[in-house]
C-alpha cells in the first residue's frame, strides 16, 4: 500500500504556540523581567511561538503601553528563537489599528485579532474590521474566532472571504465548530491553530497547523510531544499523550474558572513567573491550586 501523503501545513508562526500569561508583580504591576524569564523557559521547552496579550494574557486589563512593553521585553528575551504574535483585538477598529501599529514597532511577528465585541456588528462589518487591520501594518493577521468571549462568531463564509485578503494568514480556532474548521481547511491555505487544548491532536490530524495553547504555559514539552509523535508517524503515541493530558486540560480550562486564573495558580506552585490576576478576576481557591498541582505532577512524572 502506498503511504498517504501528510497534509500540507502552513505554519507562519511555528507549530507549538503558547498563549502566554502576563506576569505581574505581587502588587499587580507588569513584571517585564518575569515575562522575559517565562518566555525563555517556554521556548527552551519546546514552544516555537508565543502569543501575548490574548485571553490568557489578560488583555482586557492591561494598558496599551503595557502591551507594547510586553512585546518588546519578550522579543529581547527570546530573540529569533520563537515568533511573537501580539493580541490587539478590541471593540473599536481605530483602537485596534493603533495597537497593531504599536505591536509592529515593538517587534511582533504577527497580530491576533478577535472579532469586535459588544457592538455585535453584522458579518460585513466584521469583515471590514479585519480588512482595515490587515491594511494597517505589514504584519500578518491571525483571525481569533472565540464567540464565547466576544459574543459573536466569525462565520465560516466570512472566514472564506477573508482568506483571499492579503495579510490574513491564519485562524486561532476557539469556535468549537469542528465541521467549519474542516470546511475552511479544505478550501483555503489558511494556517489553522487549535485554540482549545482538547482539540490539539484532532485538528492537527485533519491538516491543522498546530496549537495556541493555554496549558502549554505549564507543560510545553508534553504538548509539543503530541505533535512530534504525530509528525513521526506514531499516531498511537500522539493519541496517548493527548489523552494523558485530558485531566489537566479539563481542570485548567473547563472547571468554571478562567484559564488565566488556573494557569497563574499552577505556575506559582512551580516557582515560575506569574503573580496575581487583575480584577475583576480573583485568585484560584487554595483547594483548586492543590488539585492542579497534583494533576500536573501525575502528568509530568508518569
Amino acid at each position: 500500500m502506498t503511504p498517504l501523503t501528510p497534509p500540507t501545513r502552513p505554519q507562519p508562526f511555528g507549530r507549538t504556540l503558547c498563549a502566554m500569561i502576563t506576569p505581574f508583580t505581587p502588587t499587580g504591576a507588569l513584571d517585564l523581567e518575569g515575562a522575559g524569564r517565562l518566555a525563555d523557559h517556554l521556548v527552551a521547552r519546546g514552544c516555537d511561538g508565543l502569543v501575548l496579550s490574548g485571553t490568557t494574557g489578560e488583555s482586557p486589563t492591561t494598558t496599551d503601553a503595557e502591551k507594547s512593553a510586553l512585546v518588546a521585553a519578550v522579543r529581547e528575551a527570546v530573540g529569533n528563537r520563537a515568533s511573537i504574535v501580539a493580541g490587539v483585538g478590541t471593540a473599536d477598529t481605530a483602537h485596534t489599528t493603533a495597537l497593531a501599529r504599536e505591536a509592529e514597532k515593538a517587534g511582533a511577528d504577527g497580530l491576533l485579532v478577535a472579532a469586535p465585541y459588544y457592538s455585535r456588528p453584522p458579518q460585513d462589518a466584521i469583515e471590514a474590521h479585519f480588512r482595515t487591520i490587515a491594511d494597517a501594518t505589514d504584519l500578518p493577521v491571525v483571525l481569533y474566532d472565540i464567540p464565547a468571549r466576544t459574543g459573536i462568531r466569525i462565520e465560516p463564509d466570512t472566514v472564506l472571504r477573508l482568506a483571499e485578503y492579503p495579510g490574513i494568514v491564519a485562524v486561532k480556532d476557539c469556535s468549537y465548530d469542528f465541521l467549519a474548521a474542516q470546511k475552511i481547511l479544505a478550501r483555503t491555505d489558511l494556517a489553522y491553530y487549535a485554540g482549545c487544548d482538547e482539540h490539539i491532536l484532532a485538528l492537527y490530524a485533519v491538516g491543522g497547523s498546530g496549537c495556541v495553547s493555554t496549558v502549554a504555559n505549564v507543560v510545553p514539552d508534553h504538548l509539543r510531544g503530541v505533535l512530534d509523535a504525530f509528525d513521526a508517524g506514531d499516531t498511537a503515541r500522539a493519541a496517548d499523550l493527548q489523552q494523558r493530558a485530558t485531566a489537566l486540560i479539563e481542570a485548567m480550562t473547563a472547571n468554571g474558572l478562567p484559564g488565566t486564573v488556573t494557569t497563574k495558580a499552577l505556575l506559582t506552585t512551580l516557582n515560575l513567573p506569574a503573580g496575581p490576576v487583575r480584577p475583576p478576576l480573583l485568585p484560584a481557591p487554595p483547594e483548586t491550586t492543590v488539585a492542579l498541582r497534583s494533576l500536573h505532577e501525575a502528568l509530568t512524572t508518569a
